[in-house]
C-alpha cells in the first residue's frame, strides 16, 4: 500500500469516526430531558458533550443504586449558562460543572490558577448567591487544551504554546462559542501567549472542530484534556507553560433545598469524590467516543468496578 493511500485511508476512517459522533451521542443519551417528562424524585441535569452526559449518568445511576429515589435524567441541556439556569429556577437540581467555569462564566471572576482558592471562592458564593451547594472534586481536572495534528507538532518541534505562538499568524484556528467569549478562554490567553491567527478563529462545536482539524480546515482548537479523541486520532495536547488556564476540576453542584428534602444525597454523592481520575475519565469518554458504546452500560459497568459506597 502506497504512503499517500495509506494517509487518505486513515484520514478517511477518521472522518467516518468523528461523523458518527453526533449519532452515537444521541443514541446514547436516550435517557435526555425528552424522555423524562414526568416522575422521579430529583432531576439530574448535564451540559451537551460527552463526559458531561457520562458523569450525570453517573450521578444518576449512583443515587439510584445507594438510595431508594427515583431520578429523572435531564442531560445534555445545553452549555454552562443553560445548565445553571435550570439548577437556579429548580428544573434540575445537580449537575457537574468546573470550578475554573464556574469562577469565570457564572460568577464573572478574573482566573485564578491556585485550586484551592478557586474551590473556596466558587462554593462560598454559589452558597450565598445562589443557595447551592459545591462537592468535593470528583478527582480530576478537565482543563481547556489546545490540539494540534501530530504531524505538525512534529515537523515544527511544537511542545508548547508559546511554540504554537511562532507559527499561528499563519494558521488557522477553530474554537467553541464559550472558549471566544469567556475570560478564561481565547480572550486571555490570546492576550498572555500573543497568540494571533491569520484571521479570526473560526466558531464550531467539539465534533466539528476534531473533524475540521483531521481534515486541514483548521490547524489548532480548543479542546478539552480528558477528550477520548485526542489519543484515538493521534493528536498532540501543547503545554500551557504560562500556567494561563486556571483549575478546572469536576464538582457536583447541588440545590440546597434537595438537599434539605434528602438528606442522604450528601453522603452518596460525596462517595464519588475524589475517586475518579483524569485516566478513568479520559478512558470513559473513548468508550463513548472511540468505541461507541452507549453511555448507560459504560456507566454501569464502571460503577460496578469501583464499587462506590461498599
Amino acid at each position: 500500500m502506497s504512503r499517500v493511500f495509506a494517509k487518505k485511508s486513515w484520514q478517511t476512517i477518521a472522518l467516518l469516526l468523528i461523523s458518527a459522533i453526533v449519532a452515537v451521542a444521541v443514541a446514547a443519551c436516550s435517557t435526555s430531558i425528552s424522555g423524562f417528562s414526568g416522575g422521579g424524585d430529583l432531576a439530574i441535569g448535564s451540559k451537551n458533550f460527552t463526559e458531561q452526559v457520562i458523569l450525570g449518568e453517573l450521578l444518576a445511576q449512583h443515587i439510584e443504586n445507594q438510595t431508594d429515589l427515583k431520578v429523572q435524567r435531564r442531560l445534555n441541556l445545553g452549555g454552562t449558562f443553560i445548565c445553571h439556569r435550570a439548577i437556579v429556577a429548580g428544573q434540575i437540581d445537580a449537575y457537574v460543572e468546573y470550578t475554573g467555569t464556574a469562577l469565570s462564566a457564572i460568577l464573572n471572576k478574573k482566573p485564578i490558577s491556585n485550586p484551592q482558592k478557586v474551590y473556596q471562592i466558587v462554593a462560598e458564593e454559589y452558597r450565598q448567591q445562589f443557595n447551592l451547594e459545591v462537592g468535593q472534586s470528583l478527582g480530576f481536572q478537565n482543563t481547556y487544551a489546545i490540539v494540534v495534528r501530530n504531524e505538525d507538532a512534529q515537523k515544527y518541534q511544537l511542545k508548547t504554546i508559546s511554540d504554537l505562538a511562532r507559527y499561528a499568524p499563519e494558521w488557522e484556528a477553530g474554537f467553541g462559542y464559550e472558549f471566544i467569549s469567556r475570560e478564561d478562554g481565547f480572550p486571555g490567553l490570546s492576550d498572555t501567549y500573543n497568540l494571533k491567527f491569520s484571521s479570526s478563529p473560526e466558531i464550531m462545536d467539539l465534533g466539528l472542530m476534531y473533524r475540521a482539524l483531521v481534515n486541514n480546515k483548521v490547524d489548532a482548537i480548543a479542546a478539552n484534556s480528558t477528550d477520548g479523541l485526542i489519543e484515538t486520532l493521534n493528536l498532540v495536547v501543547l503545554e500551557d507553560d504560562k500556567k494561563y488556564f486556571p483549575p478546572y476540576e469536576a464538582i457536583p453542584v447541588i440545590r440546597q433545598e434537595t438537599l434539605e428534602k434528602y438528606p442522604e444525597l450528601a453522603e452518596v454523592i460525596g462517595q464519588i469524590s475524589g475517586n475518579i481520575s483524569a485516566a478513568e475519565m479520559r478512558q470513559l469518554n473513548y468508550q463513548v467516543d472511540g468505541e461507541f458504546r452507549k453511555v448507560k452500560n459504560v456507566v454501569a459497568e464502571f460503577l460496578a468496578e469501583k464499587n462506590f459506597g461498599q
